[in-house]
C-alpha cells in the first residue's frame, strides 16, 4: 500500500530542521538494514526524539513505525497522523495488545522504533529500560538497534518551553551495531546489555556535542554529572 500521509510529514520535519537551522550531526546509519524488521531502540529526552530516531533511518530508506502512548492516537491533529503512518498506539493498562501489533509489524518488515525508558528523562541521563524491545527483538528474529539523540532536550522537553527559534542548536545523533539478541537468551539480561551499549552511544554523542552552556541560566540542559542544574536521576 502507498504511503500518503509518511513521506510528507518527513518533509515537513526536514522544513522543520531548515527553519530552526538546526546543526545535525549523524553517524552509524550504515548500521539500519535496508530491508527486513529491525527494532530501533533509543534514550528519550525530548518530545522530538520521534522525528530524529526516525530522520536516521532516511539514508536506509526506511520508515519507523514507532510505539507512543495512546493517548497521541486520540488527539484530533496528531491522532489521524500517527494511525496514517501506522505507528502503534501503546495502552499501558493493554500491554499485551501493543506488543503483538509491535511483533506482527517486525514480522511483516518494518523498521519498530521504542523508546525502553517508556518517558522522557528529565535528568537527561538514562532510566531505568523495559525489556519490551529485547522481548521483540528477540520473538521476531530480527536486529536490535541502540540509538542515543542529545541536544534535542534545548528544542522542547518535560517541564520547558519549546524554543523553536534559529538558535542553530546542534543536535548529535549515533546509531551503533545490532545487540546480539538470540531468543533463548534471558530478557532482562539482553536488556542490560542494550542500555549498556545505548549509554556507550549517548557518552559518545555528549562528548562530540560541539556546543556548552553560555552561563549558570543555560546550563539547565546539561546533567548534573556533567557539570549542569538538570535535576537529579530519580
Amino acid at each position: 500500500m502507498a504511503e500518503l500521509v509518511y513521506p510528507p510529514v518527513i518533509g515537513a520535519a526536514l522544513g522543520l530542521f531548515k527553519a530552526l537551522d538546526l546543526k545535525i550531526d549523524l553517524k552509524g546509519t550504515e548500521h539500519i538494514p535496508e530491508r527486513g524488521g529491525a527494532v530501533l531502540a533509543s534514550n528519550h529526552i525530548s518530545y522530538l526524539d520521534f522525528i530524529f530516531c526516525g530522520y536516521a533511518a532516511r539514508p536506509a530508506k526506511r520508515l519507523v513505525r514507532f510505539m507512543a502512548k495512546e493517548s497521541v492516537f486520540r488527539h484530533k491533529v496528531s491522532g489521524p497522523l500517527m494511525r496514517a503512518m501506522k505507528h502503534i498506539p501503546v495502552d499501558r493498562s493493554q500491554g499485551a495488545q501493543a506488543y503483538d501489533h509491535a511483533l506482527r509489524a517486525l514480522r511483516s518488515g518494518e523498521v519498530v522504533g521504542v523508546f525502553p525508558e517508556a518517558t522522557i528523562s528529565e535528568s537527561f541521563t538514562l532510566k531505568g529500560f523495559k525489556n519490551g524491545a529485547a522481548r521483540l527483538a528477540q520473538e521476531a528474529g530480527v536486529p536490535l538497534l541502540p540509538m542515543a539523540v542529545w541536544g534535542t532536550q534545548r528544542v522542547w522537553t518535560k517541564g520547558r518551553a519549546r524554543d523553536f527559534g534559529r538558535n542553530h542548536f546542534p543536535v548529535t545523533l549515533r546509531v551503533g551495531e545490532a545487540v546480539d539478541a538470540p531468543k533463548g537468551t534471558d530478557a532482562d539480561a539482553l536488556t542490560v546489555r542494550l542500555k549498556e551499549r545505548i549509554q556507550d552511544l549517548l557518552e559518545a554523542a555528549q562528548r562530540a556535542y560541539p556546543d556548552k552552556p553560555k552561563g549558570p541560566e543555560d546550563s539547565w540542559w546539561l546533567p548534573r554529572h556533567l557539570g549542569g542544574t538538570a535535576p537529579a536521576p530519580a
